[in-house]
């Protein structure tokens, strides 16, 4: 069986694992670690508190410090109320693509790793090829921000992490971070013909959400002049408002979902301490002046550092040379990256398929796509046994 062919049945396997974020990604994680240790890996497998998620980080090679990690995420979104055409939990192939949920994010790299494990293990490395897998990318990046403590305190630092997100195989060298965050009202319900006697947590949210769309402005007027991204500053989304159970009820509860995904440190800084800020000396006083309990709490889904652009980047330069590309380039959307980054290793973003497709019903990878993957991989092999 050719190369590519066994990517795709690898990947057929893979995508038959339905790992939603929201449910165990335990029989994927011991797959994959029953097909690396039969190629002499040695496997280490991490499971979360509640036993039921896990991150894998397994060495083919010499036990030494430095190498290269391969890096993806084994959960995918959901499929609910999509419309798929067919069962996006079975592969198919169709027109040179290859449909499923995952199959471009970002399962499509992990089969291509997964097949080129015999090839690295029967060759003479000279330094070590890593493998990392992690759960709760989707929402928030949970499992490698576990995963990183692990491989810092096991001490054998890779030098290179190349992170497999779906980029049509460019080379990408920084991307914004990505900060979520829900943030909880409770006033006091009671009847709408008297507004002033409860406390209205809809229209202290809707405050508070007046109050990000402000500070949008703000952090447009701070945008880099060097910024590469697009559009080039700190962004704030809305991405949901909730609270409510009758027009003629005072609301009791509501809840705004937000994020923003910063260029820069000190963009989170502000928008976190003009916010605490704002709801310290302005929202609580009058809220509580009504109801002692009334409070506003903010809960940090995630806070995924960024991937920032560096003069001096081995990844960048180590996957410009395997791609024969003439460039890296700038990404809004989020990856794992910036985590590898902040424990000292050089960190790139190169994988098949195309994020246009991630998310959607009907995702699917190019087979043209998982080929370069493949040739990428066999270049790295070479440099790895020089």
């Amino acid at each position: 069986m050719s190369l590519i062919e066994q990517t795709k049945a690898l990947l057929k396997e893979l995508i038959a694992f339905p790992t939603i974020s929201s449910d165990s990604n335990l029989e994927l994680i011991q797959w994959i670690a029953a097909k690396l240790e039969n190629e002499g890996a040695k496997v280490s497998i991490f499971e979360d508190g509640t036993g039921t998620k896990a991150n894998l980080f397994a060495t083919l090679g010499p036990d030494v410090s430095g190498g290269v990690v391969l890096s993806g995420h084994s959960d995918v979104v959901p499929v609910a109320d999509q419309d798929w055409t067919h069962d996006p939990f079975d592969m198919i192939e169709q027109d040179g693509k290859l449909y499923g949920r995952g199959s471009c994010d970002m399962k499509g790299f992990i089969a291509a790793s997964l097949a080129m494990a015999p090839i690295f293990a029967k060759a003479d490395l000279k330094r070590p090829i890593h493998f990392a897998f992690t759960h709760d990318e989707e929402t928030g990046c949970i499992g490698a921000q576990s995963l990183i403590q692990d491989i810092k305190q096991s001490g054998a630092q890779p030098a290179i992490v190349i992170i497999g997100e779906p980029t049509d195989m460019r080379v990408i060298e920084g991307h914004k971070g990505c900060f979520e965050y829900s943030t909880q009202f409770t006033g006091l319900e009671g009847h709408g013909s008297a507004p002033a006697q409860g406390v209205n947590a809809a229209e202290y949210a809707a405050r508070y959400v007046m109050q990000l769309m402000e500070l949008r402005h703000t952090l447009k007027e701070r945008a880099p002049s060097t910024s590469r991204f697009e559009p080039p500053e700190t962004t704030i989304n809305i991405g949901g408002i909730h609270g409510g159970v009758a027009p003629n009820v005072i609301v009791g509860k509501a809840r705004v979902d937000w994020e923003m995904r910063p260029v820069q440190d000190s963009d989170a800084e502000l928008v976190k301490t003009h916010l605490k800020t704002y709801v310290e000396d302005t929202l609580l006083p009058e809220m509580q002046a009504i109801h002692p309990n009334s409070n506003i709490e903010m809960h940090t889904h995630g806070e995924v550092l960024g991937l920032e652009p560096m003069e001096q980047n081995a990844a960048r330069d180590l996957v410009a040379e395997l791609t024969g590309a003439n460039g890296a380039e700038v990404v809004a959307f989020g990856t794992e990256a910036g985590l590898f980054q902040s424990i000292g290793v050089d960190a790139v973003v190169c994988g098949p398929g195309s994020i246009t497709q991630a998310h959607k019903p009907d995702e699917y990878v190019a087979i043209e796509q998982l080929e370069q993957c493949l040739s990428m991989l066999n270049k790295l092999k070479d440099q790895m046994t020089s």
